[in-house]
């Protein structure tokens, strides 16, 4: 008896440590696998608060007759339903007719818009490539609107666009005589054209940059081994170039999309809070409808259908740009 008590103690002893590094390596697979969910949670807090939080009273607000009787406390707003939605839509109605304007005049702005920084981005970029003296201080002068606080950027155009003392009439007018009288910029119909411009300005520095990191990637061997089979300039950036440039510009695209379609600093700084009819983008245009006719249940409504508008244009590009990869691959 008083032998086998040590053996038995003996054997505890020696399966203790076993059975006590099995919960020790539970926690720590408990900690590696958790340790990146607990870093990521500020972020997914600050993203709840700043865009979730928000975005659902939005929606909520839409679905209320909040106007300025309501401000104080818009939770106590009577309940409208889809109303405010209906409104919207009406395209026979007057508020249904200024909201399919504006939406026109915001997808031929985004169009355009896109299209030129686009191309003047990637026209830059492939010039770039080239080894030249002063190359690095041109390349920095090509990002300088970009880098421009947009406040800054605009209220110049603001000065340059001026009627009568403006370098822009001064320019086209006085020196070049390219026309009759001084144009205004800022009202009527070219004032689409002012838009635009401040938009192209301000927005082809960051397609110069994307395209320009992309093309870093196409090996140089590719366009030597073109070189020597007589490949010209233009060959090479139809078989060479932008097929490799496609992924980099197919998130370009989008990227340029949504910031272009979105965008309200650049026509609220040109053009003030009320935006001539030919440059009412959609943005400036549902901000109206919030804060100057006081019907924040209403542009709820518009915010909520532009952003249905959004993701629908987003998922349909999406899905067709993952079907042309799959189908080249």
């Amino acid at each position: 008896m008083t032998a086998t008590a040590p053996a038995a103690e003996a054997t505890v002893r020696k399966s203790s440590p076993g059975a006590a590094r099995g919960p020790r390596r539970r926690t720590g697979r408990l900690r590696r696998v958790g340790l990146p969910y607990l870093l990521l949670l500020p972020a997914l807090l600050l993203e709840l608060l700043v865009h979730l939080v928000p975005m659902v009273i939005g929606i909520v607000m839409s679905f209320k007759e909040l106007t300025q009787f309501y401000i104080r406390d818009w939770s106590s707003a009577p309940w409208a339903g889809l109303d405010n939605y209906s409104v919207s839509v009406d395209f026979d109605a007057p508020v249904g007719q200024a909201l399919l304007h504006s939406f026109l005049v915001t997808v031929a702005f985004t169009v355009l818009s896109v299209g030129l920084c686009w191309l003047i981005g990637t026209a830059a970029a492939v010039f770039m490539q080239d080894t030249f003296r002063g190359r690095g201080l041109l390349r920095a002068l090509f990002l300088v609107p970009y880098a421009l606080p947009v406040y800054a950027a605009v209220i110049t155009w603001v000065f340059m666009f001026q009627h009568d003392n403006g370098l822009v009439n001064h320019v086209l007018h006085d020196q070049l005589g390219l026309t009759d009288k001084p144009s205004f910029w800022l009202i009527g119909d070219n004032s689409f054209v002012a838009l635009l411009t401040v938009s192209v300005w301000k927005g082809w520095p960051f397609a110069f940059l994307i395209v320009m990191a992309g093309l870093q990637n196409i090996p140089r061997e590719l366009y030597e081994a073109a070189a020597l089979d007589g490949a010209g300039m233009v060959q090479q950036l139809r078989r060479i170039t932008l097929p490799s440039l496609r992924p980099v510009n197919q998130v370009l695209v989008l990227v340029l999309f949504l910031w272009t379609f979105n965008d309200f600093n650049t026509p609220y700084v040109l053009f003030g809070k009320s935006a001539p009819e030919a440059a009412d983008l959609i943005s400036v245009h549902i901000y109206q409808a919030s804060f100057v006719t006081w019907n924040f249940g209403a542009g709820s409504a518009m915010s909520v259908l532009l952003l249905l508008f959004l993701l629908v244009v987003t998922g349909v590009y999406l899905a067709l740009t993952s079907r042309g990869r799959r189908t080249a691959q």
